[in-house]
């Protein structure tokens, strides 16, 4: 089972809550016991699990990611200029794997899947597939 989602960024740096999308996608299949894996297809988008209840929690991670990996550091070779962008979603990953109990992924309370991207606005792909049964 694997569902491709299509994400549309608006900034080149910005957070978006996949959470939604991961239960319907669990919902629909009807899948109860296993893993979910969620997945971007990118060298400059990643995927985070993290707080969803104080969107100043996705603000702050966005900012300390830039002082972290400025985006005009004087050393950095790469012709394209994202090198910061490369080294955010190495940071954050391109996966991550959440455990489904009864039909639910199991996150803490204020716990959310976020599509994190560093290169932006831009068309991403999403790839969500279910491990178990």
């Amino acid at each position: 089972m694997i569902k491709k989602i299509s994400v549309s960024t608006r900034k080149r740096d910005e957070i978006i809550d996949l959470t939604p999308e991961v239960r319907e996608f669990i919902k629909e299949t009807g899948f109860e016991e296993g893993i979910a894996v969620i997945y971007s297809a990118h060298t400059t988008a990643g995927i985070t699990i993290n707080e969803n209840a104080d969107p100043d929690v996705k603000t702050d991670f966005l900012r300390m990611l830039d002082e972290i990996f400025p985006w005009n550091h004087e050393l950095d070779l790469h012709a394209e200029g994202n090198t910061a962008a490369h080294l955010k979603t190495s940071f954050t990953g391109p996966s991550q794997q959440v455990i489904v109990h009864k039909g639910n992924p199991i996150l803490g309370t204020w716990q959310g899947i976020y599509f994190c991207e560093f290169d932006g606005p831009r068309e991403r792909q999403v790839y969500i597939t279910l491990l178990g049964k």
